[in-house]
């Protein structure tokens, strides 16, 4: 099972870098990621998500090599590319895996106007080597909402806004 944690920033910097490190502690296998998206909010209140990953390119690419393959097999390589292409884009726009892009949007209420909101969806970590990892960024951030247990939670809490962890 999945774990959410939800935290904002008071600038988007500082969740675009906290997103750049939770990648590279995956690529180093010390935390699998099922999604993770910034969520920016202008002085106008415009919110805005970055995605780590395009669906649309991703479907186009897909979506080209399968109508190059198959405008071969009937004599039309370009032609079948660019339908493919395109109806891979249609395919890649109009899925959503992950994290429900409305759901992100109404928490984006309670982000400051030009702040920022971190969602990550983890589906397994190496907490205490993500965390010690992540104390560059202690204090400058504040926990919305988890999924964590209450201790998991108290850890993250302690990291991100430096709030000290209860007696026990």
């Amino acid at each position: 099972m999945s774990d959410l944690i939800v935290m904002a920033f008071p600038e988007p910097a500082l969740a675009f870098a906290l997103r750049r490190a939770l990648i590279t502690m995956q690529q180093d296998y010390l935390l699998e990621m099922e999604d993770v998206v910034v969520v920016t909010k202008n002085a106008a209140g415009q919110v805005k998500l970055h995605q780590t990953i395009n669906l649309t390119a991703m479907g186009a690419l897909g979506g080209a090599a399968w109508g190059l393959l198959i405008g071969m097999l009937w004599l039309n390589p370009l032609l079948g590319a660019a339908l493919g292409a395109g109806a891979g884009a249609l395919f890649g726009t109009l899925s959503d895996i992950g994290l429900d892009d409305d759901w992100m949007k109404t928490l984006a209420s309670r982000v400051a106007p030009g702040g920022a909101g971190l969602v990550v969806l983890v589906r397994k970590a190496t907490t205490d080597k993500v965390l010690a990892g992540l104390h560059v960024f202690q204090g400058q951030g504040q926990i919305l909402h988890t999924s964590l247990s209450k201790d998991q939670e108290a850890e993250w809490r302690q990291v991100i806004e430096g709030v000290a962890a209860p007696d026990a």
